[in-house]
């Protein structure tokens, strides 16, 4: 059936259910945004389905994931918990994944422990819904730059911020681009001894929250302005996402050690280390890169939607 359709035809179609499915927008507002009709976006996203270009899957948020939670910790030799998407009445996985993340911070908290994190949508969803707690000395650190050159929201400030007053700490800010022009500004401004006390601290960090990036158009890193095409293109062809914006392929390697060079933050070895190195995820787009971070020992924690759990224990 694919081939009765031209390719321009199937484009329109993703795009359609793309919008639809992932970024929750309504077929009026789906029209107006890009100029076709209502019946129009009805039937593409019908059609969609027909083609198995979209497939719907029903989550029974009476399963019991405590079989598969074992079935992955085994796999990856890490601690998985799987989150439905109706996590305490939360109506989405990112949410529900943020607050089950931020309880089992709660519960793992100790004086003086030192907390480092990452940015973007997935984190912040931790960091909004940490409930206020007094523990003696605790530390909040940035892992990774957190200044970008371009209007995009990565939730870096806002993060950071929430972290340290729920613990009722002062934030430690990195405010350095996240992927410098070149290799010796870098390397100057990690001397700075403000630069540095900040990067040692996340070395310390006893507790690591990060995600991980997808690759692509949807890739937070790739509208920073911190990216040409070319390297866009080389990213898109090798890495399956990107940790603490370090790029990475299936295997965990460094797909680009030229651009790795230019990035100031946490290293990845570094984060092996942690005695609680949490990735927390949701989106089912993310299963290879959580696959590579786990099969790396990136992390030795994991904080995942059920559907993205589901697609997990198939990659080998």
């Amino acid at each position: 059936m694919m081939k009765s359709y031209d390719e321009e035809k199937i484009k329109q179609m993703l795009l359609i259910s793309h919008l639809y499915y992932e970024k929750n927008m309504g077929q009026v507002e789906i029209s107006k945004k890009i100029g076709l009709s209502r019946p129009t976006i009805s039937r593409s996203l019908q059609t969609a389905k027909e083609m198995g270009l979209v497939k719907i899957q029903i989550e029974n948020p009476f399963v019991d994931f405590k079989e598969l939670e074992q079935q992955l910790s085994d796999k990856y030799k890490s601690k998985i918990s799987i989150v439905p998407t109706n996590y305490k009445g939360e109506t989405t996985a990112l949410n529900s994944v943020g607050m089950f993340a931020a309880e089992y911070l709660s519960r793992i908290i100790k004086p003086e422990d030192i907390i480092g994190i990452g940015w973007g949508k997935t984190v912040h969803a931790v960091t909004k819904h940490i409930e206020k707690r007094n523990v003696l000395g605790v530390q909040a650190v940035q892992l990774k730059g957190s200044v970008s050159f371009e209007n995009e929201r990565t939730y870096a400030y806002e993060s950071i911020t929430e972290l340290a007053k729920a613990f009722n700490t002062q934030a430690r800010y990195l405010p350095l681009p996240t992927i410098f022009d070149n290799v010796e500004t870098k390397k100057m401004v990690e001397k700075d001894r403000f630069i540095k006390s900040i990067l040692d601290l996340g070395r310390q960090a006893n507790i690591a929250i990060f995600t991980v990036g997808v690759i692509g158009k949807d890739a937070l890193l790739f509208h920073l302005g911190y990216l040409n095409d070319e390297q866009k293109k080389e990213l898109e062809s090798k890495a399956v996402g990107d940790i603490a914006s370090h790029f990475i392929d299936e295997k965990g390697k460094i797909v680009s050690q030229e651009l790795d060079d230019r990035t100031i933050g946490i290293q990845l070895e570094d984060l092996k280390k942690k005695e609680h190195s949490i990735v927390v995820a949701s989106d089912v787009e993310k299963a290879a890169g959580v696959h590579a971070v786990l099969k790396a020992g990136y992390a030795n924690t994991a904080v995942i939607g059920s559907s993205l759990a589901q697609n997990l224990i198939d990659y080998k």
